[in-house]
């Protein structure tokens, strides 16, 4: 069983006899009193969230009758937890962890989306990055090598898989190596995996200290730019307090266009809930962030997910899924 499959059924069994919902499950609407709403969102200190807080600081939920309040968590899979229990309104995952999430039975929708790749193979926020000297040219070239993702069997292995798959190459022969982000400067640099999957800022400092990016993958891996991260709550939610999920979805979209027009703004928020320093901020290459949810991305997680074991079978997108 995959790491990412066995965190989510761990939660599954305790949050399943909560899932009824919270309250009386009448819909309050937006601030609908004449006072501003208050609402939880989880999410991650990382980059890709980072249009969630300029959009708080700038006023564009306040606009729109909500006083959202931003509640760090370690990772997208432990966040949804929080949500189906009702802790939390909202919060930010990856795709795939969300269709993991759902195949355990655990009742959530997709209201937004998250984050994207860049699209640019030359200039993307994550790749597979090799050591100085690597002999590896291609990602036909890493059967038979040690790659190091942040959890096995997650989006980072799917994907990866697929492209060596699909470049005539076995990969199955992959040897993947569980190593968190923050210390992938390190096991590449002593030598301890050949090859790793390094989302920023890491890929960066890693690229400082002389490494080299063997492919963009997620860039790579289809021709419109592939969503990575999506805001999600739960399906009764989305069910029955739609004037909430509109009045958040609208505020997100006002907050990722802000972001995508002034990037400087997004790379100074970084130092306001991350320890990156401001040098570090300016070198990183942002995430893009799509204003519209682009269903291409999740039939095709879904699709390779089941293929390379995160799933045991393709998602129920149509559930998962906001109503088109």
């Amino acid at each position: 069983m995959s790491r990412l499959r066995l965190t989510v059924l761990l939660s599954c069994s305790v949050l399943l006899a909560a899932c009824g919902g919270s309250g009386d499950g009448e819909p309050t609407g937006a601030g609908s009193s004449g006072s501003p709403r208050s609402v939880t969102v989880g999410v991650i200190p990382i980059a890709d969230v980072a249009p969630l807080h300029l959009g708080v600081e700038q006023g564009f939920f306040e606009d729109r009758g909500l006083d959202v309040e931003l509640v760090p968590g370690q990772g997208g899979a432990a966040l949804i937890p929080a949500v189906v229990s009702g802790e939390q309104d909202f919060a930010f995952s990856n795709t795939l962890s969300l269709m993991v999430a759902q195949e355990a039975g655990l009742p959530i929708r997709v209201v937004a989306p998250g984050n994207a790749s860049t699209g640019d193979p030359e200039d993307d926020f994550a790749c597979v990055l090799v050591p100085a000297g690597s002999p590896l040219q291609s990602l036909a070239d890493l059967p038979g090598t040690r790659v190091s993702t942040n959890t096995l069997n997650n989006i980072n292995v799917a994907v990866i898989r697929d492209l060596v798959d699909r470049a005539g190459a076995d990969s199955s022969a992959i040897e993947f190596l569980e190593i968190a982000h923050p210390d992938v400067p390190q096991a590449v640099g002593s030598g301890q995996v050949d090859a790793a999957v390094a989302v920023e800022p890491f890929k960066t400092i890693a690229l400082q200290q002389g490494g080299r990016c063997l492919s963009s993958v997620f860039a790579e891996a289809q021709d419109d730019p592939l969503l990575i991260g999506a805001y999600f709550t739960t399906a009764e939610t989305a069910q029955s307090d739609p004037e909430l999920v509109d009045a958040f979805v609208e505020g997100l979209r006002e907050s990722f266009a802000y972001a995508t027009e002034n990037p400087d703004e997004a790379r100074r928020i970084l130092g306001t809930y991350t320890q990156l320093s401001p040098e570090l901020t300016e070198a990183i290459t942002l995430t893009g962030w799509p204003q519209d949810l682009e269903t291409g991305s999740f039939e095709y997680m879904s699709e390779i997910g089941a293929r390379y074991g995160s799933l045991t079978e393709p998602a129920d997108l149509d559930a998962l899924l906001p109503a088109a």
